[in-house]
């Protein structure tokens, strides 16, 4: 994803990279030619002519464009309801490291043993947003496991399939065996796990999310239908507006096919493309916010940058 500051007016109308222009040139190119076609023909009167009446159009557009708004509605709502996962991960991964380190009887400034399964706790819980980032990308998360813990536990994780809940298997059982010590409460293990729940919720979520698109029949239903109109918007505009016809069909069919385009990027919020969340950085910043509480510094290799142009994720 591109994370940009807030931009001046103007340049926000130069914005390139963000953006899904560069994608649509070639499209909107084919659209001028057909345009250029349409005024030729007519100016002309060439035998292929063909002079549309604008009220076809204008009552398909006003119906095209109710369809993209439903359309751009529902990818959105996937989207946001995927970043309020994230943020719910957020909330239960900083809840589980105060309760690390404020419900168990040990302290763990006076106790070595207690400290260290406390931080194990804490480094496995800042490893599971990298896994489930992995997990709905469908890449290998091997290196980043790697990096933060041990070996024997990456070697279990990467050898189930769904390498997240084993992560939370794990935590789980860091509880059990907490509370078969004496060292957790009842209470403490209930809150444990009502947190630990909450995080279940938050990946069964976002693996319904990535596992149920939208349905394909209506996605291409709505991709044809903007670009026919498109193409045949030419021939309806030619009559009344002339040499200018090439300069209004490709505004308008910009205006349809970045609704489209946009709408299609955002529908898999998980991707890796322009307008997708920035998983990188979100799994980063849960890490980050744990070790905080535990008095240890950002990871300097995942800090994003103060003032960034852009992040790209």
């Amino acid at each position: 994803m591109i994370v940009r500051p807030h931009l001046h007016w103007f340049r926000m109308l130069l914005a390139w990279r963000g953006s899904v222009l560069p994608e649509l040139l070639p499209r909107l190119f084919l659209i001028f030619c057909i345009s250029v076609l349409a005024v030729v023909a007519h100016t002309h009167r060439l035998a292929v002519g063909l002079d549309l009446s604008p009220t076809p159009f204008s009552l398909i557009g006003i119906a095209l464009a109710v369809f993209l708004g439903f359309r751009n509605n529902t990818s959105y709502d996937r989207y946001w309801e995927a970043r309020k996962l994230w943020g719910q991960l957020l909330i239960d991964a900083r809840s589980l490291t105060r309760q690390a380190l404020t419900l168990t009887r040990g302290n763990a400034s006076a106790n070595a043993s207690d400290a260290s399964e406390v931080r194990e706790f804490i480094a496995v819980l800042g490893a599971l947003p990298h896994a489930l980032r992995h997990q709905l990308r469908k890449t290998d998360p091997r290196d980043d496991l790697a990096a933060r813990l041990p070996a024997p536990l990456v070697e279990r994780v990467m050898a189930s399939r769904y390498r997240p809940a084993t992560l939370m298997l794990w935590l789980g059982e860091w509880v059990q065996r907490r509370a078969r010590e004496g060292t957790l409460d009842s209470w403490a293990a209930l809150a444990f796990d009502r947190n630990l729940h909450g995080v279940s919720e938050v990946i069964g979520g976002c693996e319904r999310i990535a596992s149920t698109p939208l349905p394909f029949a209506y996605s291409v239903m709505i991709h044809r239908t903007v670009y026919f109109f498109c193409a045949a918007l030419p021939f309806g505009l030619v009559d009344s507006i002339g040499l200018f016809t090439p300069v209004f069909s490709v505004f308008v069919a910009y205006t349809f096919m970045a609704h489209e385009a946009i709408a299609s990027q955002i529908e898999d919020p998980f991707g890796t493309e322009d307008n997708d969340l920035a998983l990188n950085m979100l799994s980063a910043s849960i890490e980050d916010a744990t070790r905080d509480l535990l008095g240890e510094p950002s990871l300097e290799a995942h800090a994003p940058p103060r003032k960034p142009t852009f992040v790209l994720d």
